[in-house]
């Protein structure tokens, strides 16, 4: 009893000891930084590419930009939901690649409609991202570690299916027979526009807001957080742990593969390996978006900001005549200034 008595007296005690520490005063002009830095350097940059080239800000341009950054937010959105739930998932690239596959295989080999080539890849992106759950949740391997053996295994089945050619309008079949066409209702995805703004961009706003009120407006969204802020007291509130990191895992693969279809009907092929490259652009989003708004954890709007800083960059860079190569080089600063920021914040 006595043994009970105290374990119950150890909370109140280390309260009182934190309480009696002192308090470190915080630097008004140091927070609003660390709050809307990004934001500030949104607009520093738009000003400086704006000054250097005429032809930066201008309606065509920035409507490129957001065509580009449309499929890489969906990519970011799978990584941010496997942040929420203090997971990680790098698979999101190679599951973009599988779903392009998917959709140009669905058309162009097995001339299905519209409504089978989207089934398809999403269903792909669900497989996956169940196939990530059950290394994560049930064999119980490093988040990190278990979805890039994931990212490769993926990249290694688009490629075998694929034998390493993409797939195109007009290529010959296994037979000789002759291979369907990319249908005008699915390129309208990628290529379309509705009042002046491309559809891909009106597709990207709205899964930014549906995945907003999903996560900061519903009891769902806010348990998800619970569980990547501390799984154990999640726990002993009665939160099925297990389950929500298996969603989250599950929604990452979605967008993924959302954003494939939205890759294939854009360039109208199925590029093999095509969602490889924005990986690290997604994963930089997503760690941006962390850092934003004192919030200190993933956020959706956040996200779609680091999107829109990283996609304004890498245009004005190509503007300015930057080779590619070198864009990595400005890439992954970003992504370690995004981290550093994030784990200071965690030290605040």
């Amino acid at each position: 009893m006595n043994c009970c008595l105290q374990q119950t007296r150890r909370p109140r005690q280390l309260s009182t000891v934190k309480a009696l520490q002192p308090v470190r005063a915080v630097n008004p002009v140091t927070g609003y930084i660390f709050r809307y830095g990004a934001i500030l350097i949104i607009i520093a940059v738009i000003a400086f590419f704006s000054i250097v080239n005429d032809h930066f800000l201008t309606y065509n341009n920035l409507k490129d930009i957001l065509k580009a950054i449309s499929i890489t937010t969906f990519l970011a959105l799978g990584v941010t939901f496997s942040l929420v739930v203090d997971g990680f998932d790098v698979s999101v690239g190679s599951t973009t690649s599988l779903a392009t596959i998917a959709a140009a295989s669905a058309l162009i080999l097995h001339r299905q409609e519209l409504f089978i080539t989207i089934l398809i890849p999403l269903l792909c992106g669900v497989l996956v991202g169940l196939f990530n759950a059950f290394l994560v949740v049930k064999i119980k391997l490093p988040d990190l570690l278990a979805t890039l053996a994931v990212m490769y295994i993926v990249n290694g089945i688009q490629m075998t299916y694929t034998k390493g050619y993409s797939i195109y309008e007009g290529m010959p079949g296994a037979a000789g027979e002759q291979t369907g066409r990319f249908i005008p209702s699915f390129l309208f995805i990628g290529q379309g526009e509705v009042i002046g703004i491309p559809v891909a961009v009106v597709l990207m706003l709205v899964f930014v807001l549906i995945a907003y009120l999903f996560l900061e407006k519903t009891t769902l969204g806010r348990h998800m957080y619970m569980v990547g802020g501390n799984p154990e007291a999640a726990n002993l509130f009665g939160i099925p742990v297990n389950r929500y990191r298996v969603l989250a895992y599950v929604i990452s693969g979605l967008f993924a593969s959302i954003g494939g279809i939205v890759l294939a009907s854009r360039i109208g092929t199925g590029q093999v390996s095509a969602g490889a490259p924005l990986l690290m652009d997604a994963v930089a989003s997503a760690y941006i978006g962390y850092a934003l708004f004192g919030d200190k954890r993933p956020n959706v709007v956040g996200t779609l900001l680091g999107s829109i800083l990283i996609g304004v960059l890498l245009n004005g860079l190509t503007m300015m005549n930057v080779p590619y190569f070198a864009q990595d080089i400005i890439k992954g600063s970003i992504l370690v200034l995004a981290l550093a920021f994030s784990f200071l914040r965690k030290d605040r």
